[in-house]
């Protein structure tokens, strides 16, 4: 007769390993069924579009009234803004009055009644203000953003509003 050996450990990991197993299998089959049933199985959608085109945010562009528009179709809403007048004047302050190169500023302020306002940061260069690639918006009345220069010495700042062209009071910040 043959002897037979029992070994409870190997049976215990094989035992083990084969439940792992099965119980892995039904739930990622379950989460494969809810990803589908949701729509998260990275097809593409009905409408065909992609993250990166829902993304897309077109610049801005000025709008004409048609004269053949009539007033009854839409009545005028008033605007977010008004003109420039003393009570909506831009003021901008600076985070830092010295900086090292490249080193961040932060730039914020305040401009009542210019809420939805695209605000364009512009540089002193060589005698005449210049757009700074940066750009804010002003939401509840107030702005912040941040600039970073290599250029050394005094730097002069200010904030314009691209759709009205009113300008901010001028910070001066020390690079180097």
């Amino acid at each position: 007769m043959v002897e037979r050996r029992e070994r409870p450990v190997l049976s215990g990991l094989l035992a083990l390993v084969g439940v792992g197993l099965a119980v892995g299998l039904v739930l990622g089959l379950g989460a494969l069924f809810v990803a589908r049933t949701v729509g998260l199985d990275g097809g593409s959608s009905s409408a065909g579009s992609t993250s990166e085109e829902s993304m897309y945010l077109p610049p801005p562009e000025k709008t004409t009234s048609s004269p053949g528009a009539s007033s009854s179709a839409a009545s005028p809403r008033p605007g977010p803004r008004t003109s420039s007048s003393p009570a909506t004047q831009i003021t901008l302050t600076a985070g830092q009055t010295a900086v090292g190169p490249m080193q961040r500023i932060d730039l914020s302020g305040s401009y009542p009644g210019g809420d939805g306002a695209i605000l364009v940061v512009q540089r002193f260069q060589a005698g005449q203000w210049g757009d700074f690639p940066v750009t804010a918006s002003v939401s509840g009345g107030s702005f912040s953003t941040y600039v970073q220069t290599g250029q050394s010495g005094v730097n002069r700042f200010r904030m314009k509003d691209s759709d009205s062209g009113a300008t901010s009071n001028e910070i001066k910040v020390t690079v180097g």
